[in-house]
């Protein structure tokens, strides 16, 4: 696996271990968002994904003189936080009106206003289709194109956080592919997966 551990990485999560509240509240900070965005794949129901967040980070917390120093921070959050959304899915699964979380994994596009005004409606379109047809791909072939593309991760580090092997995290990424450009043959898939994802990224966790 990348080992993508900067020296500020390492010294925040070393302080987090050693009980620092700045830097707890940092790392929380950082990438509250990111998980916030990761959980609403699976779910649209903000509480839960919200507690979700919250008992992981209280969890770390409470734990911290358990935790191992030399980790790759986004990794190790993701796959904790994708382990308990899935328990939480799993368990409410009739009261969230959702499938199963190896069943369900959901990309929307939904501009606002501000973004109408300002991207081109031919690419509005294009994104809206591109949306479309990511959600006719498996559920584990759209979490490979997001963990991906919007968590800037590795295809080891993705393989690691959905628990597959990265052959088969590179196949389902190839086939995920290979069916959106025989659906969109005539769209820059690259650029578009992109700003889909950048867009994405704009959903931010609403204290």
């Amino acid at each position: 696996m990348k080992d993508r551990l900067t020296a500020e990485d390492s010294i925040l999560w070393n302080n987090v271990i050693l009980g620092d509240q700045q830097a707890y509240r940092e790392l929380y900070d950082i990438y509250a968002d990111m998980l916030f965005r990761y959980g609403l794949r699976y779910v649209k129901d903000t509480s839960t994904i919200k507690d979700c967040i919250q008992d992981l980070f209280t969890s770390l917390y409470h734990h911290r003189h358990n935790l191992a120093r030399n980790v790759n921070i986004r990794f190790y959050l993701l796959r904790s936080f994708r382990r308990k959304i899935h328990q939480v899915v799993k368990k409410n699964a009739a009261v969230l009106h959702t499938a199963s979380p190896e069943e369900y994994f959901s990309i929307v596009y939904e501009p606002d206003a501000e973004q109408l005004q300002i991207a081109a409606e031919q690419q509005q379109e294009m994104l809206r289709l591109l949306a479309r047809e990511l959600n006719e791909l498996p559920a584990r072939q759209k979490e490979v194109l997001f963990l991906k593309f919007n968590c800037s991760l590795s295809y080891e580090e993705v393989a690691g956080i959905m628990k597959i092997s990265v052959p088969t995290c590179r196949t389902l990424a190839y086939r995920a592919f290979r069916q959106l450009r025989s659906n969109m043959e005539k769209a820059p898939l690259l650029p578009l997966m992109f700003l889909l994802m950048a867009w994405l990224s704009r959903q931010h966790y609403k204290f």
